[in-house]
């Protein structure tokens, strides 16, 4: 019965108020987006030699495999390392021959709005066409 009583009170009423007041008034800091986290990064790239020549916009440069050079955000152009004179246009005709091995992983690849299925992504780059997705078109 008191602590009713001294809860009627006006002490007990002023500190019973002023309690609601400042338990209303939380502040809740947004601090914006903040930093994005890092995109993840391909999975890990092997220290296996396979050159491939790649291009970022008009910056050619020769990677020592193509998983690195993706990770670098580079397109591949062709398999073995950038040559002087490989120009942008990367024609068909008249450069030197590219081996591609044997394997079986087909892909689809896109030229001048042609799509085509090949065997592996080295045949499709050495026919000077960029490979859009893994599997048949």
């Amino acid at each position: 019965m008191r602590f009713l009583a001294a809860i009627l009170s006006r002490q007990g009423f002023a500190i019973l108020f002023l309690s609601a007041i400042l338990a209303a008034c939380t502040v809740v800091v947004d601090e914006g987006p903040g930093p994005r986290p890092p995109r993840p990064e391909p999975q890990f790239c092997s220290r296996q030699y396979e050159p491939v020549c790649a291009r970022r916009g008009g910056d050619r440069q020769t990677f020592a495999n193509a998983c690195l050079a993706d990770r670098a955000g580079y397109r591949i152009v062709r398999d073995g390392p950038c040559r002087d004179g490989d120009g942008g246009g990367g024609g068909g005709g008249g450069g030197e021959q590219t081996f591609c091995t044997r394997e079986y992983a087909p892909v689809c690849a896109r030229r001048h709005g042609e799509m085509r299925t090949f065997p592996n992504a080295c045949e499709a780059r050495a026919a000077d066409y960029r490979v859009v997705d893994d599997g048949p078109c």
